[in-house]
């Protein structure tokens, strides 16, 4: 990684290669094919930016997207005109009226979601698509089983229904031996076959890799799209999409005894080199990757070999240990935070998290340098 597209004011750089999340759509896609393969482009492409991921997953073949709220379903409206677009949050009270322009299908989630949508419909006069979630054991949102009950014995508002998929969420799936899966996939089968046919949907990014009986008709994969590795059994057919980069602003030397960073929980043992590196919490770089004397923390790549974070992480920077590194640091180098020496599911791990929360609190104040590679690994960031 060098620093040539990074402009000389910016702190970071985030490399996105927008040619590898559209390849790992396709892989996906024909993983799973005769199903079909939507794609999750929430919070903003989980933080990599909608408006250029929809159009490249578009250009690739995605027709089906999935965000969370309404403010997501206009802007996924405009970035692609004719795709089937849900909105995964169902329908918050009165907020019904602005899913109509965006023409974004609610997932509802509960009776009183389906009533407020059909009383919407018919006040209006339109006939509006819809989506059920049926609660299959995550106990988040959902159906029960006896709002699925109430709602086939009320003949008249199902009647009203345009129902255009069925789906439910695993709670387990990056576990394929945990028996929960196969619970709640036969859940799912037993309570959508009291529902009028539609199609189904049970499977995301790790859902899809427990096999056929968990594609149905549609997988909504989010995750994996960027290259996310988050399934414990075989590897996912995807490849890293992203890059996180920022500058050392100082290389320091610290005597022995001496302490770095806040609260002064890293103390030298010897005589170190100390890089401070422009990238912190408000970088979306958690402050649960600070190491202490009871915890190794984060590290960092910089020139191809692995410095520890030393100390605390704080709003705007972090420092690491440098003391044993062969190559020489100094001002301005790039320090790799995510990339290939250091997947996103290993900094999840040094700060106690999960890739997904890595991934999605990446900061805009990094500059963004968006690539189309044409190689299944990310390119080099002076490309494109």
């Amino acid at each position: 990684m060098t620093s040539d597209t990074l402009p000389a004011s910016a702190t970071g750089l985030l490399t996105i290669d927008l040619g590898q999340i559209a390849r790992n759509w396709q892989a996906l896609s024909r993983r799973v094919a005769p199903a079909a393969c939507g794609a999750v482009v929430k919070a903003n492409a989980y933080g990599l930016g909608a408006d250029r991921v929809i159009p490249a997953l578009s250009q690739a073949g995605c027709r089906t997207f999935f965000i969370a709220t309404p403010a997501e379903a206009i802007e996924a409206r405009k970035l692609a005109p004719t795709a089937t677009i849900f909105a995964l949050d169902g329908l918050m009270p009165g907020a019904g009226q602005a899913l109509i322009p965006a023409a974004a299908i609610p997932v509802l989630s509960s009776l009183r979601e389906v009533r407020d949508w059909v009383a919407l419909a018919q006040s209006t006069g339109m006939t509006l698509p819809a989506a059920l979630h049926i609660d299959s054991g995550l106990n988040r949102l959902g159906m029960t089983e006896a709002d699925v009950h109430t709602l086939v014995a009320a003949t008249d508002l199902l009647a009203a229904l345009d129902l255009r998929l069925v789906m439910s969420h695993l709670a387990c799936a990056d576990d394929p031996q945990d028996q929960k899966n196969e619970q709640q996939r036969a859940t799912f089968d037993r309570l959508r076959a009291l529902l009028p046919p539609a199609p189904a949907s049970l499977a995301a990014s790790d859902g899809l890799m427990l096999g056929r009986n968990y594609h149905f008709n549609l997988v909504r994969p989010g995750y994996a799209l960027y290259g996310g590795q988050a399934f414990k059994g075989e590897k996912t057919p995807v490849h890293p999409a992203v890059r996180a980069a920022a500058r050392v602003l100082q290389v320091r030397d610290v005597a022995p005894g001496e302490t770095v960073g806040y609260a002064g929980s890293w103390t030298a043992q010897r005589h170190s080199k100390i890089a401070v590196i422009a990238a912190g919490y408000a970088d979306g770089y958690l402050r649960a990757a600070s190491s202490a004397p009871d915890r190794l923390g984060g590290i960092v790549s910089i020139k191809g070999e692995f410095a520890p974070i030393a100390g605390r992480v704080s709003m705007d920077l972090i420092t690491a240990d440098i003391t044993d590194m062969k190559a020489h640091v100094e001002r301005g180098d790039l320090a790799e935070l995510i990339g290939p020496d250091l997947s996103v599911e290993t900094v999840g791990q040094h700060a106690g998290t999960i890739g997904y929360e890595i991934l999605t609190s990446l900061s805009r104040r990094f500059h963004r340098h968006y690539i189309v590679s044409d190689d299944p690994a990310l390119g080099d960031p002076s490309d494109g």
